[in-house]
């Protein structure tokens, strides 16, 4: 039966007390010492000769966040004394489980309360069995923590409630899960509980463990580095003593900063990096940055220059052997090296720190040589060479450098090509300058502008070095196939050297002098062996090619010598042996491109009304354009003006001017224009997968209409250029001389150019305009009489 028990309450703040614990209670708050008070005085009053079993009783409960638990523990308070700290305290042993009731009056100002004494249940042989497992794990906490003396007391305890209440004294259970182990009766499942949290423990002690021995192992090995370092750099120091070498890395690089030949500025911020590295401790990552720059800096060949050599008439002959034709390249390196002589010869140094450098533009279509001719100029110099592809870079830094803040910064490409060269005064080429984009990162040919600037470059200062850099010595060749995209400030820096392509004479010596003998090289051939005649070279480069440049000829001498090789390999052929024009339908096939002026009359392009040749300019030179015109009949098309072919706003512009002045000056012409209100014009540039756009077709869109209207055909042989205005003014266009190329490689003999263009076919190769007839022109009318046929049945078209 259980006992009912009046007690006074003493509460514990987020603290609980288990049956079986003693503990020290500190007397100097108020609450705790009303309630020792009325438990004295509550003795006392039962008489004297107090025996054991009559000492005064407290209730011991729990009060966690400010909440009093349901629970208490019977306490006994064995002594009242000092504190070591000098306090008033008291002893107090829990006895029993109390399950509080109801408030009641008694002595002294503590509060008291009647409960229930609450008896212990789940005794058993599974009390036991949990008992003796939770000893085990109690045990391996204390071994953990060294407390060997507490792990004999432990081992002591058999009862398995007293096992049970003995996790009241562990640390690693908070005040909640203490208050749940006192309000459970039941010791299995107490014991259950406290198996639980005990394991929890255990788990969390092993991790601690595993992660101190792991800092520790880190912490051993840096510091068995740290010794083994130390004594390295002792005898590394030694040694150098003995050797009479710097003593550390820091007085390695001062000494080769200061033996380095630097510029002074360059110098005074070298020595201030040092003295960093001198102040940076070996774990601090600014250390490598400082390195890796000081290593870049004394890379850089600050005072290094070649000796250029200036046997002028061999520089020429150098360029001769290496590139045929290019005289406008070969006569301006030339001068510039004249220049150079005169001003050695006369002891003529540099002026206001700026050299006598250059910077050239080589503007032309693929192939024609503008990157070999690099390698050309920088042997005819007598300097190195470096070459700096441009073509599709997009980043800023590509050219100026990173700044150092960044991880694996690095200068920028000019500088690494200074430094790949070995000396201040290389021949850098900048190859394919009209490729670079732009974006987020910045317009990487703004960053050009200072490094073309002949002005500015000789203090050309790179995000990374951070330092002035002379780039006035350098010879800058840029190439590029249109201007259209190189923006006007950089190319206003730039000399421009135009390579229109070369005619078929100089495609055939070309291939006879360089392609040849490199493709009989790379075929494993000699000269003696197989020879290709110079009937069969013009026939490759006038019907088996059609380019501005020399590639497709020189793919097309590398095919015949693979098949060479091939039947030889086969013993089909014997060595030696002559190719001829003949013979190379067996080798290639049937030839691509048949001249105009050779097919049928039925297979002409101009063999209808409404067509006609005109010339155009690409980024790979200069090519014939085909433009065609239609009428759309009074009951089916549609009435207004029809475009097609990718044409530019430029182009379609063209288009309705040249149909505005023929319906202006139509009775003039005596052209029937009075339909083209009821029927549709439809006008057509082939092929219309290509965009096309610009000015310079206005003449021949207005000769097609004309022919079309008229009914007269396009002469053959004819092509056009010019810009043509509503008053019918033939304006002048650009690109002459690609264009004339082009009309030559086409089969084209006459050739309608603008008046104001006359001036431009002193650039026209001699062997070219010989061939050619060229019209310069000034009114449209004065085309219309040349391009058409005579009139044989007018208007039969517009009919």
């Amino acid at each position: 039966m259980s006992k009912i028990v009046t007690l006074p309450v003493l509460p514990l703040d987020d603290e609980v007390v288990l049956p079986a614990m003693v503990v020290p209670l500190d007397l100097s708050e108020s609450d705790v010492r009303a309630a020792i008070d009325a438990a004295r005085a509550s003795a006392v009053s039962r008489g004297p000769g107090i025996r054991s079993e009559d000492k005064p009783r407290v209730l011991l409960v729990p009060r966690i966040n400010g909440k009093y638990a349901a629970v208490g523990t019977l306490g006994v308070v064995e002594q009242i004394g000092t504190l070591p700290g000098g306090g008033p305290g008291a002893v107090v042993r829990g006895v029993a489980r109390v399950r509080i009731g109801s408030g009641t009056t008694g002595p002294g100002a503590a509060l008291w309360v009647e409960g229930t004494e609450v008896e212990d249940t789940g005794l058993g042989a599974r009390a036991a069995e949990l008992a003796k497992e939770y000893k085990a794990l109690v045990v391996g906490v204390l071994e953990k923590r060294g407390a060997w003396q507490v792990v004999d007391m432990i081992q002591q305890i058999e009862d398995p409630s007293v096992m049970a209440d003995r996790a009241g004294y562990a640390s690693y259970l908070s005040a909640e899960q203490k208050a749940r182990i006192l309000e459970t009766a039941d010791v299995t499942e107490r014991l259950q509980l406290a198996i639980g949290w005990t394991r929890e423990h255990l788990a969390e002690l092993d991790v601690a463990e595993t992660i101190r021995k792991d800092v520790e192992e880190g912490v051993e090995k840096q510091q068995k580095e740290f010794l083994l370092r130390q004594q390295l750099a002792a005898i590394r120091k030694e040694l150098n003593e003995l050797n009479g070498d710097p003593s550390s890395e820091e007085e390695d690089y001062r000494a080769r900063v200061e033996a380095a030949d630097l510029p002074e500025k360059v110098r005074e911020a070298a020595l201030k990096e040092v003295d960093k590295l001198e102040r940076t401790s070996d774990q601090s990552p600014e250390g490598g940055w400082i390195r890796t720059w000081l290593d870049t800096v004394l890379d850089i060949p600050w005072n290094e220059r070649t000796e250029d050599a200036y046997d002028i008439a061999g520089a020429r002959r150098i360029l001769d052997e290496d590139h045929t034709g290019l005289d406008d390249v070969k006569e301006r390196i030339v001068e510039y090296l004249a220049v150079r002589k005169r001003r050695e010869d006369r002891g003529l140094g540099v002026i206001g720190g700026r050299r006598s450098g250059a910077v050239l533009a080589l503007v032309g279509p693929p192939g024609v040589g503008k990157t070999s001719l690099g390698e050309s100029v920088a042997r005819a110099m007598g300097r190195e060479f470096v070459r700096v592809a441009l073509g599709g870079v997009r980043d800023e830094a590509e050219i100026r450098g990173h700044r150092r803040t960044y991880v694996g910064a690095l200068p920028g490409r000019v500088v690494r090509a200074i430094r790949e060269a070995g000396t201040m005064n290389p021949v850098v080429l900048l190859d394919e300058i009209d490729k670079v984009g732009a974006d987020y990162r910045g317009d990487p040919t703004a960053a050009l502008l200072e490094v073309l600037d002949p002005a500015q470059n000789h203090t050309f200062r790179d995000h990374y070095l951070e330092v002035e850099l002379d780039l006035s010595d350098v010879v800058f060749l840029a190439t590029a196939n249109a201007l259209e995209t190189i923006p006007g400030p950089l190319l206003d820096r730039m000399e421009l050297v135009a390579l229109d392509g070369y005619t078929e004479d100089e495609k055939v010596a070309i291939a006879r002098d360089h392609l040849l003998r490199r493709q009989l090289d790379k075929a494993g051939l000699t000269a003696d062996e197989v020879t290709i005649g110079e009937d069969a070279l013009r026939l490759l480069a006038g019907e088996y090619t059609r380019e501005a440049g020399v590639r497709s000829l020189e793919r097309a001498i590398a095919r015949v010598l693979r098949k060479v090789a091939a039947k030889v390999a086969l013993e089909e052929q014997e060595l030696p042996l002559t190719v001829g024009a003949g013979d190379l339908r067996d080798y290639l096939g049937r030839p691509r491109f048949t001249p105009e002026t050779s097919l049928n009359e039925s297979e002409r392009r101009t063999a209808v009304p409404g067509v006609a040749t005109g010339l155009a300019v690409t980024g790979a030179g200069g090519d014939v354009l085909y433009i065609e015109a239609s009428l759309a009949d009074k009951e089916t098309g549609d009435t207004g003006v029809t475009l097609t072919g990718q044409l530019g706003d430029v182009m379609k512009e063209s288009a309705r001017i040249a149909l505005s002045y023929l319906r202006s000056r139509g009775a003039e012409l005596e052209l029937p224009v009075g339909d083209l209100k009821d029927r549709g014009v439809h006008v057509h540039v082939p092929a219309g997968a290509v965009p096309k756009d610009g000015p310079s077709a206005g003449v021949t869109m207005t000769t097609a209409l004309a022919s079309l209207l008229s009914g007269r055909l396009v002469r053959t042989d004819v092509a056009m250029t010019g810009e043509v205005s509503l008053t019918g003014r033939v304006l002048p266009i650009g690109g002459v001389k690609q264009k004339l190329l082009a009309a030559h490689r086409a089969g084209v003999t006459t050739v309608i150019i603008p008046k104001r263009n006359e001036p431009d076919l002193d650039d026209v190769p001699a062997e070219v305009l010989e061939q050619l007839t060229v019209h310069p022109v000034s009114d449209v009318r004065e085309v219309l009489e040349l391009a058409l046929e005579p009139a044989t049945t007018r208007n039969a078209v517009a009919a």
